[in-house]
């Protein structure tokens, strides 16, 4: 998934960074509220998780303005404010979920896989393509009952290319699915991504599944030479 998360506070905002990315999601990690309302505006996120109290535009505004714009997707309110009257603030602005800090990540990571399967885009705790399954949520790759565990970089790339199977992804698709807003990738960050991912998938013998497209991008491709 890919996650927008707003908190002001870089102690707390850095260790839910990690922890969110660890477990394959791509987050897009911002400070203040306006820097996030400009973000909603140039990307589409699976999941938000706001502070309330933000430096600009605040994290009740901003759930107030993200369903006046009708998009679905859920959203997590992670703040200090603990009364009855705060919560029920909260959820009537639009959240889906109201969490109090101080945080505990397991909970916090077990609420989010929760608010992954209300999303309109959920279709399941994993996705296959041919015989290739991917585990969405242990970040395993399955192949004829072998199982492989990805790293998350790699999981984030065979994820988004098996959610686009048989299609030409070009460079540029896969700049802006999996790098973060404000960490542009290296000129040959995609490459040294592709071929890290397909020695993984050596050892299923799918390597040859992902084929470059000469001068445009790679596509997933599963071959009927492979073990089925």
């Amino acid at each position: 998934m890919r996650i927008l998360l707003v908190e002001d506070d870089p102690e707390q905002r850095e260790p839910l960074y990690a922890a969110l990315t660890r477990s394959g999601h791509i987050v897009d990690a911002v400070a203040d509220g306006d820097t996030a309302q400009w973000l909603l505006t140039t990307q589409t996120y699976d999941l938000l998780i706001l502070d309330w109290m933000l430096p600009g535009v605040d994290g009740i505004a901003l759930c107030q303005q993200y369903r006046q714009a009708r998009q679905a997707a859920p959203v997590l309110m992670l703040t200090a404010k603990d009364t009855t009257t705060d919560k029920v603030k909260g959820l009537d602005a639009g959240a889906d979920d109201y969490l109090v800090k101080p945080v505990d990540l397991p909970e916090l990571l077990a609420r989010v896989r929760a608010l992954r399967r209300r999303s309109p885009q959920w279709c399941g705790d994993r996705l296959e393509v041919g015989a290739l399954i991917l585990h969405l949520d242990t970040m395993q790759v399955e192949y004829c009952k072998q199982t492989l565990p990805l790293k998350s970089g790699d999981f984030q790339l065979l994820e988004y290319l098996m959610r686009h199977p048989r299609q030409i992804l070009t460079h540029g698709q896969l700049e802006q699915a999996l790098w973060t807003w404000d960490v542009p990738p290296e000129s040959n960050a995609i490459a040294a991504r592709i071929k890290r991912l397909r020695q993984k998938l050596r050892f299923l013998g799918l390597d040859e599944w992902i084929v470059t497209v000469y001068g445009t991008g790679y596509c997933l491709q599963p071959s009927t030479k492979s073990r089925e």
